[in-house]
């Protein structure tokens, strides 16, 4: 696999001013690590995107600031919570040679003969799954064939997953599942047990409100100074 190269340059501007880099096109980011200092750095919005698109969360890239280069994982990012758009990352620099924790998305792939005739449907309960595993080995994906799947009632577990277990450590519990055969009705019957009792809902309404009305503005004051630190 092609490595994955950023250049970043050291950033000047910090806290809310940072609004004046994201007008011209220029992403605030971080880069930190357990042997290293936090440091404030920028890049091109587009170079960033770009590499993300390769990259995801789990391919180490390199990260190059002047004369230096880390291996690093992309984490953290924010989005504007109405654009959508990034507005700040943490670049988190690893060590190549000791294993680390992360979260993997299960993609399905195939289709389910039960669903294509219509006699059930498949519900995915386990979207991601949580790996041990040297920086180079974490995969960008783990994929899930569904196509043995023909009945209501079967189920595919952790334990199921063909995996590298050399290389990667699962977290999950082998019993856990993650993708099961279901009807109509059994989906329902779920929700069902799972919808709150209109008294339940009256009264975590009531707490809501009261809590709101003590803690509105101690909030607004966190908020506002998170926002002033968090660039």
């Amino acid at each position: 696999m092609e490595k994955i190269k950023l250049t970043l340059t050291p950033r000047k501007i910090l806290g809310k001013k940072v609004k004046k880099l994201r007008r011209e096109g220029i992403l605030p980011a971080n880069l930190f690590g357990k042997d290293i200092k936090s440091v404030a750095l920028q890049i091109s919005e587009k170079d960033f995107i770009k590499a993300f698109k390769k990259s995801g969360e789990t391919v180490v890239v390199e990260v190059k600031v002047g004369e230096n280069t880390y291996p690093a994982l992309i984490q953290n990012f924010q989005k504007d919570p109405v654009s959508g758009k990034v507005i700040h990352v943490d670049f988190h620099k690893v060590n190549l040679k000791e294993k680390i924790t992360a979260n993997i998305p299960i993609k399905l792939v195939g289709e389910s003969p039960a669903e294509k005739s219509g006699i059930g449907l498949v519900l995915q309960t386990l979207n991601e799954l949580e790996i041990e595993s040297l920086p180079t080995d974490i995969p960008s994906e783990v994929e899930v064939n569904i196509e043995s799947l023909s009945e209501v009632g079967q189920t595919i577990h952790v334990k199921d997953l063909k995996l590298d277990r050399d290389k990667i450590e699962v977290k999950n519990d082998p019993e856990e599942v993650i993708i099961s055969v279901q009807t109509a009705g059994m989906k329902e019957e779920e929700v069902v047990e799972e919808a709150p009792s209109p008294e339940e809902v009256e009264a975590i309404s009531e707490k809501g409100e009261e809590e709101v009305a003590e803690e509105g503005k101690p909030a607004e004051k966190a908020k506002d100074e998170g926002e002033g630190k968090e660039e």
